[in-house]
């Protein structure tokens, strides 16, 4: 445990004044981008998630789309509605982190937690985006929390709290199921949190959990189970290869910022010597992250680990750079310095990437760009609805859900969008009639994408019409094929399959 430190002797961005004020701003520059810069290719194919609330979806548990569905009921079907309550989850977060470190460590602790969670790169910058990592970031975080009120109140009833936490955070993502493998391990190391395994509350607690996710459970009984087929298949399929492990921990320190992540080695380093000794909050914090990371590296070793993945243990984690600043502050002015630039450093490319998201400071990074997939689509969206006038198009097909979404958003005015394959994408949705597809329409792919030979077998007619060029300062990004449909001679749809 650090020493207690009052407010007062905190300076002033450390102090809960001094946090609000960053977080408050850095949630501000978030409305603005993202009310201003277009979908990401998910984003736009959960909007449709948000359409169509379901008990569940074939990607994912359905917490993002019920956080979409709720955003569009108050702001209408707009980028901003998607992304709303994923900017108003970061601020409970912050408040959450802040709240866990104060007491199971003390106020300074508490500060810097917060700014490294604020100023990682991933939640700086990827903070506006909606997808099932947002709720499940939040949830992670708030069933710590709980547990840190159950540590320091010695209550079991806060074990009702984490249930539900928890709970909610499988509906958000299954990854957390390995927070879930953590507290059983914390319960079964700790010799002191044996005793909770005695009180009615750790039980019932985990009872919630699985009620709450029960719905999950229930739509996957209903769809031959293909959701958990499609993610928990793909662990360790592959043979072992060295290919992707470095890049897993170079994406992993990246995203997190390299400063905050050499502050969190240390700090999990001086963490490890108290878990071994069965300290009670180091051992809930080393063993909470230990599983997921386990098998991301173990993933690694197999297949790419996408970068947002370790999402989730980024609040536990500023926490472990934060307990090390903390541990030293007024004795080691190089560390808080470095704690400081790191800050810095994180704020500075928050701004940043935020307002180049906005509109591109330069397009001479093309697809290098991350932010690509956020670029021309107006002027796609205008190409296009001319195309239709022309050729009285009634429908549109696409190969692809990330186009699918950006096309069905752009055209939701005009005429629908129907992806003609894995339709099990779009079981929520009322299915499409035959007679919607017997006027012409048009095929959208793009070029390096293009299917338009298998829709030659459904429709007389496949002629292509346009090709739509996607760009950012004048820089090509992407061409997009458009074909004109005619003629239907079977069905325009793949046919729905769970297998």
């Amino acid at each position: 445990m650090v020493n207690a430190h009052s407010s007062e002797d905190l300076p002033y961005f450390l102090r809960p004044a001094g946090l609000v004020l960053v977080v408050v701003a850095l949630m501000a520059l978030k409305v603005f981008a993202a009310s201003h810069a277009h979908f990401v290719e998910d984003e736009a194919y959960y909007r449709i998630w948000g359409l169509y609330p379901a008990l569940s979806y074939y990607d994912h548990p359905p917490m993002i789309g019920w956080w979409i569905a709720a955003g569009q009921s108050v702001f209408g079907d707009t980028v901003f509605a998607v992304r709303a309550f994923v900017i108003f989850s970061g601020l409970i977060g912050s408040l959450a982190l802040w709240r866990t470190a104060s007491i199971l460590f003390d106020a300074r602790v508490a500060g810097w937690a917060v700014l490294f969670l604020n100023t990682s790169l991933l939640v700086g910058i990827g903070g506006i985006l909606a997808t099932p990592d947002a709720p499940s970031v939040l949830f992670w975080g708030l069933s710590f929390w709980a547990l840190a009120e159950l540590i320091t109140s010695k209550n079991a009833n806060w074990w009702l709290v984490v249930g539900l936490m928890a709970g909610c955070g499988l509906l958000s993502k299954y990854s957390v199921l390995f927070l879930g493998a953590g507290i059983v391990l914390w319960l079964l190391w700790v010799p002191d949190a044996r005793r909770w395994l005695l009180t009615w509350q750790l039980w019932a607690g985990g009872l919630i959990a699985v009620l709450t996710f029960a719905p999950v459970l229930y739509w996957n009984h209903l769809h031959d189970w293909v959701s958990f087929y499609k993610q928990f298949g793909r662990a360790g399929s592959d043979g072992y290869t060295a290919k992707y492990i470095f890049e897993f921990i170079g994406a992993f320190v990246g995203l997190l910022n390299p400063l905050i992540a050499l502050l969190a080695a240390f700090g999990a380093a001086r963490l490890f010597g108290r878990f071994l000794k069965q300290d009670v909050v180091a051992s809930l914090i080393i063993l909470t992250v230990l599983p997921f990371l386990i098998y991301l590296a173990y993933h690694s070793l197999h297949s790419r680990v996408q970068a947002n993945w370790p999402a989730p243990l980024f609040p536990v984690i500023a926490l472990m750079a934060a307990i090390f600043v903390g541990d030293l502050q007024g004795r080691s002015r190089n560390w808080v310095k470095l704690a400081t630039t790191g800050v810095c450093l994180g704020l500075v490319i928050a701004i940043a990437v935020q307002l180049h998201a906005v509109s591109a400071f330069t397009g001479q990074f093309a697809r290098k760009d991350p932010t690509h997939q956020l670029r021309g689509w107006p002027e796609i969206s205008a190409a296009l609805k001319d195309v239709v006038g022309k050729t009285d198009a009634a429908f549109v097909l696409t190969s692809g859900y990330g186009l699918n979404g950006q096309i069905d958003f752009l055209m939701k005015d005009t005429v629908p969008v129907h992806q003609y394959t894995q339709r099990i994408r779009y079981i929520m949705a009322p299915e499409p009639q035959g007679a919607e597809f017997e006027g012409a329409g048009l095929y959208v792919a793009e070029s390096r994408r293009d299917q338009a030979d298998v829709l030659k077998a459904r429709f007389e007619t496949v002629q292509q019409v346009a090709v739509l060029e996607r760009l950012v300062k004048g820089v090509p990004l992407e061409e997009l094929v458009v074909y004109r449909l005619s003629g239907r001679k079977t069905d325009a749809l793949d046919p729905l399959e769970t297998k």
